[in-house]
């Protein structure tokens, strides 16, 4: 890379990374505009793109001074826009190999600019968000050398451009563990925000609105080996190892798109056709799976374990434990648990420390994600007579459902009714198919599952039992 000039005190490097992206131009445009002090703002995209998304659709949009360069193998489109310095890495589509991968690839044009912000390319933003967000993590160094915002930014849809779904910060909440050991988020108002004077405490990270000190692009690095799914609580974890402390904006920064029904995903190109076709090395199950691993190992979910050399750079950071996390943010990987604070949604405790294993352990509920998959000839198969004696299947037939949880003492740990609405959304083709999240005490595992099926006068269609795991 290139040497660059020194940067300006308040220098922002902005890192976005673009997967096939209409919205990109609107969010780089919105950006500058929003921005009060564009000339500060250094941007530099991630640009995986098809062969018809050229260099082409952004002089239309009023980029200008164009040149090219090639560093490490990619060609670099240096532009620029209202003082605004943009830099688009350029990578053909197939040759991507996934959002995290991408992320680490925007991180090594990092220059020593003074702040840095991690972005997607679906953005909204309020005015002046650059000196606000500033000013945000600057109120924060009496109580942490070194802040961290992120959040997930409330909705909007790129197809009202002027429509907000919300003009209130928002602070991320634990949602639940998935089947592969990953810890998922979701996001709330944040209360009182109005009345509260500076960001708060938070247990998670984002990775599309993250915004710290310039050094963080060098020192928590995107993990290459991990693809999607993984990458927010491994940020997290291994920021708070190194030494970062995470908060949430207590002021509106911008907006997010989530619905992703307007853009190409990765997974839609990287499939076993375009493997087949050798288009591509892997196809994206291929990575993911692999990503799933890392993580599992990372964490220790589920009591793996892993060699610290094997993580290198991407390894947890020597300024804090994985315990002093776990307890921070009242989750055991190691036993996929969560404290009860946590499941209120209540904000961490900074300087918590955990207790000795058995103690810990009492303080902890299970995170329970169980599958429940039927085939519609599992349900006719286990038909009552008034199902068997009408002329369409049982799943057809029900408008309601209901499904039991047992662990190995045939004891119930969770039961769930589905309304028509969600038994509705849960058939997929000649399935019933869908995931169930509950907590129960942390040595009462799921053994199996009981889905009974009803027509709309609540009488019974069907009974099918299946054992999880088996």
């Amino acid at each position: 890379m290139a040497a660059l000039p020194a940067p300006q005190p308040d220098s922002i490097f902005v890192q976005i990374a673009s997967y096939r992206d209409s919205q990109l131009i609107p969010t780089l445009l919105d950006l500058i505009h929003h921005a009060k002090r564009p000339d500060l703002l250094r941007i530099v995209v991630c640009w995986q793109h098809a062969a018809d998304e050229t260099i082409a659709d952004f002089w239309r949009r009023g980029f200008g001074k164009w040149r090219k360069e090639r560093v490490d193998g990619w060609a670099i489109q240096h532009l620029a826009y209202c003082d605004a310095k943009i830099e688009l890495i350029d990578v053909p589509h197939l040759l991507t190999q996934g959002a995290c991968w991408a992320r680490n690839l925007l991180q090594q044009r990092y220059g020593g600019e003074r702040y840095t912000l991690q972005l997607d390319s679906h953005h909204r933003f309020v005015d002046a968000w650059d000196t606000l967000v500033i000013d945000m993590l600057e109120s924060l160094r009496d109580e942490s050398p070194k802040p961290l915002l992120t959040t997930y930014l409330p909705m909007y849809d790129p197809d009202n451009d002027d429509a907000r779904k919300s003009d209130e910060p928002r602070i991320m909440v634990y949602s639940r563990f998935s089947a592969e050991g990953v810890v998922l988020f979701r996001s709330q108002t944040l209360s009182d925000w109005s009345m509260r004077t500076r960001p708060v405490r938070s247990r998670f990270y984002s990775a599309h609105f993250a915004f710290a000190d310039g050094h963080f692009a060098e020192t928590v690095q995107h993990d290459p080996g991990y693809f999607f799914h993984g990458e927010e609580i491994s940020i997290a974890v291994r920021a708070f190892t190194h030494g970062y402390d995470l908060y949430s904006p207590h002021r509106l920064i911008g907006w997010h798109e989530y619905k992703r029904a307007y853009r190409v995903k990765m997974w839609n190109d990287h499939t076993h056709e375009a493997k087949t076709r050798g288009d591509i090395s892997e196809h994206w199950l291929e990575r993911n799976e692999r990503s799933f691993q890392r993580n599992r190992a990372l964490l220790g979910v589920d009591g793996e374990t892993t060699a610290a050399e094997h993580f290198g750079k991407y390894g947890l950071g020597a300024e804090r434990t994985l315990a002093e996390y776990e307890a921070y943010a009242g989750i055991s990987f190691a036993w996929r648990g969560v404290q009860p604070a946590v499941l209120k949604h209540d904000l961490p405790v900074p300087g918590v420390q955990r207790p000795d294993e058995a103690v810990w352990k009492t303080s902890l509920q299970r995170a329970n994600d169980v599958r429940v998959g039927v085939h519609q000839k599992g349900f006719d198969k286990h038909a009552t007579t008034l199902a068997i004696e009408q002329t369409s299947p049982a799943l057809s037939a029900a408008m309601s459902a209901s499904v039991t949880v047992y662990d190995s003492n045939e004891s119930v740990l969770h039961q769930e009714v589905i309304d028509t609405s969600h038994l509705l959304r849960y058939r997929k083709g000649e399935w019933l198919d869908f995931h169930l999240d509950f907590e129960s005490e942390l040595e009462r595992i799921p053994t199996a599952y009981v889905v009974e099926l009803f027509d709309q006068g609540g009488n019974l269609l069907s009974r099918v039992r299946r054992d999880i795991g088996a």
